[in-house]
């Protein structure tokens, strides 16, 4: 759904391969050397391009610390809605397939009316180009079915939570779940699929026909289990949790985050013998917000994710996580976030953008002169602006996803505007 109005929240605090050796320092012993090869392609015109520098496993460490070094997508916006009468896209949930990713989103792409509905794209490994673009559900005799959550299934297909309305004049979030193939949902054929009242999920335990869930509807499976992570604009503020063993039927839970705050996604790592749970909210304002867990059912108060870019995502209304590797799997990584944002407080002309969650590249020249990487193309390349810049002599150092954690220093040697290079 589009928020239209909400009150202020208050948040508590191209050639011969080169190689080069990047050593990244360990104690007590010889570091490991690094590769770093020149390859033919062209960089965008005015950057160096440095590819290999996505993410690695998850590490809680650098959450709870919120050192992050996100990295913005060169494309601003990464997806614009199609050419039509109503062009408003935000509600992003990026979904790992064999083949790179599906991507779900919600709201008017190029419509002739302002109804909201769900959408489907592909896209790469890499996020490069998005194919199969279309409507896969449409409110049918609701007036809008947006804000998607989306899950993977073994053997394929997906679940979905949707926000719809009006439920009773109210927004609930439907269910819905794909065949194999991902394109039958609830048992009809073919895409689109309309959404039915048998949709709608119930709950026991909280005074759910009140409830206005708009736009916070977040699924997680575990255990056998779907968890619902929601917030309730009628319900004094806070995330909560409710369970369900088929998708439709929830009883309620608990609070599990105090304070104000819109859920869009909750994602699951096992990091050694660990669990961490990572929630990720925004306020329809300038910034995004995250916390995480350690049981899914008590999350410490939010911290700032990140701020906006310009004036053109000075809104941000929604967000998804972007990760690699299954869930209950150790090393599953966290690669970036889209979301969904727009440069007028109607709400009603979103955009989906991509920040990058990235190891960080600097090249220092002989000189002195630093030119840190400041975009991004996918969540692997990094670009650095030599914009206006000559040929230079000097090194590559290389950091963590903190941005700060040194990991490794190259040998000098010339670089020029146009060049791509790749860590490996």
């Amino acid at each position: 759904m589009r928020f239209l109005t909400r009150p202020r929240i208050q948040w508590a605090g191209g050639g011969l391969a080169a190689w080069l050796a990047l050593a990244a320092p360990a104690p007590g012993r010889a570091a490991a050397a690094l590769d770093v090869v020149r390859t033919t392609k062209a960089a965008p015109a005015g950057f160096v391009e440095i590819g290999g520098v996505e993410a690695g496993a998850f590490n809680p460490a650098i959450w709870q610390a919120g050192t992050l070094h996100w990295v913005p997508d060169l494309r601003s916006p990464l997806l614009a809605p199609r050419s039509g009468k109503f062009r408003n896209i935000y509600a992003p949930s990026a979904v790992e397939t064999p083949g790179g990713y599906r991507l779900f989103y919600g709201a008017w792409d190029g419509l002739p009316t302002g109804n909201d509905c769900i959408y489907s794209a592909t896209t790469d490994a890499n996020f490069q180009k998005f194919s199969h673009r279309r409507a896969i559900i449409v409110p049918g005799g609701y007036v809008h079915v947006c804000n998607v959550n989306a899950l993977g299934l073994d053997g394929g297909g997906f679940e979905l939570l949707a926000t719809v309305y009006p439920v009773r004049e109210r927004n609930k979030p439907g269910f819905f779940r794909s065949d194999a193939t991902g394109t039958n949902w609830n048992g009809g054929r073919g895409e689109p699929y309309t959404v039915r009242a048998r949709d709608i999920i119930a709950m026991d335990g909280y005074a759910y026909p009140n409830a206005d869930i708009n736009g916070m509807n977040v699924l997680l499976r575990e255990d056998g289990a779907r968890r619902l992570y929601f917030g309730d604009f009628r319900g004094g503020g806070g995330t909560f949790r409710a369970t369900s063993r088929d998708g439709r039927n929830y009883t309620f839970e608990a609070k599990v985050l105090a304070g104000p705050g819109l859920v869009n996604d909750v994602k699951k790592f096992r990091v050694g013998a660990d669990c961490y749970y990572l929630m990720g909210l925004h306020e329809n304002r300038r910034r995004l917000w995250q916390t995480i867990s350690t049981n899914g059912l008590a999350f410490p108060p939010a911290r700032e994710l990140l701020a906006h870019l310009d004036a053109a995502d000075a809104y941000i209304v929604a967000l998804g996580w972007v990760t690699r590797g299954a869930q209950e799997s150790p090393g599953r990584r966290l690669l970036g976030v889209l979301y969904g944002a727009g440069p007028v407080s109607a709400l009603d002309q979103n955009r989906i953008y991509a920040r990058w969650l990235q190891k960080r590249v600097d090249f220092v020249a002989r000189d002195g002169t630093r030119i840190s990487g400041t975009r991004a193309l996918g969540p692997g390349q990094q670009l650095l602006d030599f914009a206006g810049s000559p040929a230079r002599r000097g090194r590559f150092e290389l950091y963590a996803e903190d941005g700060v954690t040194r990991l490794g220093v190259s040998p000098e040697f010339d670089v020029q505007s146009g060049q791509v290079f790749h860590l490996r």
